[in-house]
């Protein structure tokens, strides 16, 4: 599609809107305000693009935006997208779990608590990723799983029956 040129012909109400976002807060409102009002004014991108210090590409995005969402384009949206699949899939997760319930001594680590980068190193190393993954992303997949990162770390379940007292190093029975 050809990026638009010029705005359509303005209300007098969008104009005015126009005129007081220029007095706005909002740096990103004011600097959409004057590339609307110049474009109404018949003056090309690559003028507005010039006199505003901005490049020409964001002149055209403006243009694009108002066309399509009038004065709606003025406020600021979110920077990430609206939905984002997640990385490890269900079945993936379902197996990173599995994985968090053993010792890290189990996959040939030399320490026995889960670090976020330990644990990227044992999935990219089981086949859950292709590469490892990063901390934020694994701990997307915790909380997906219902949990904290905290009390996965602690997901470790010995086969032993005294484990629970050990662990505490009290004398609490195992029922």
């Amino acid at each position: 599609m050809k990026p638009q040129t010029f705005v359509r012909l303005l209300t007098e109400d969008e104009r005015t809107t126009l005129e007081s976002g220029c007095r706005a807060p909002a740096a990103f409102t004011v600097r959409r305000c004057h590339i609307l009002l110049a474009s109404a004014e018949g003056q090309s991108p690559s003028t507005i693009a010039s006199h505003l210090r901005c490049a020409r590409q964001t002149v055209y995005n403006v243009l694009d935006a108002f066309a399509e969402r009038d004065l709606d384009c003025l406020r600021l949206g979110a920077h990430v997208p609206v939905s984002v699949p997640p990385v490890l899939t269900a079945e993936k997760r379902e197996h990173l779990q599995a994985i968090l319930h053993q010792s890290p001594r189990n996959f040939g680590k030399a320490q026995s608590h889960w670090t976020l980068k330990l644990l990227a190193t044992v999935c990219h190393e089981h086949g859950l990723s292709d590469r490892p993954l990063s901390p934020p992303t694994l701990l997307d997949a915790v909380v997906r799983l219902g949990a904290s990162w905290k009390r996965a770390k602690h997901w470790i379940v010995s086969p032993d029956p005294a484990y629970a007292r050990k662990k505490t190093g009290g004398t609490a029975s195992s029922a």
